[in-house]
């Protein structure tokens, strides 16, 4: 099971992330710090599995970023890496050659998909088809909406008669 997944580039800046286990935001801080120090210096021809604490951390790089995971210790490294793999995929099918900057401006879009692929640190979706369908279904409704009349989520329209008492 993962216990977070994040994405960095090559000058250490966070660029997305997604913690399946409470942890403080000091703690949250120092793990970032600590893998960012850990894996850039790495050559391309090192191990893409390091050991960090308890757990392992098991990463690749795509272009600028890298894509990092934390998994317990008797994790499968390679079930990890084709996970990351998948992920990847399904955003360069939904922006067409996906960089960088498609994370930093459609970081929604980014968090969408990948919730679509993971639940709780596990897949839940393993067709990348399915959960760009889906988010294409996303897209379509938020289309559809009327500009000025979207409401944010768990607010609902009352009728001004039913919210009356006598």
């Amino acid at each position: 099971m993962m216990q977070y997944l994040i994405l960095i580039n090559r000058q250490g800046k966070l660029r997305l992330s997604k913690w399946f286990e409470p942890r403080s935001q000091g703690e949250r801080s120092q793990i970032v710090r600590d893998i960012t120090q850990l894996v850039l210096p790495r050559s391309s021809k090192m191990c893409n599995v390091v050991e960090y604490g308890d757990s392992k951390l098991v990463y690749k790089r795509y272009a600028s970023l890298y894509f990092l995971s934390a998994v317990s210790a008797d994790a499968n490294e390679l079930e990890v890496l084709q996970t990351l793999h998948l992920y990847v995929e399904t955003l360069d099918r939904y922006f067409g050659s996906v960089c960088e900057l498609d994370l930093i401006f459609n970081m929604s879009a980014a968090h969408y998909l990948l919730d679509e692929l993971l639940l709780s640190g596990q897949v839940v979706e393993p067709n990348r088809r399915i959960a760009l369908m889906s988010m294409r279904a996303a897209d379509g409704l938020a289309e559809n909406v009327p500009a000025g009349q979207a409401q944010p989520l768990g607010t609902a329209q009352h009728d001004s008669s039913s919210s009356r008492r006598r």
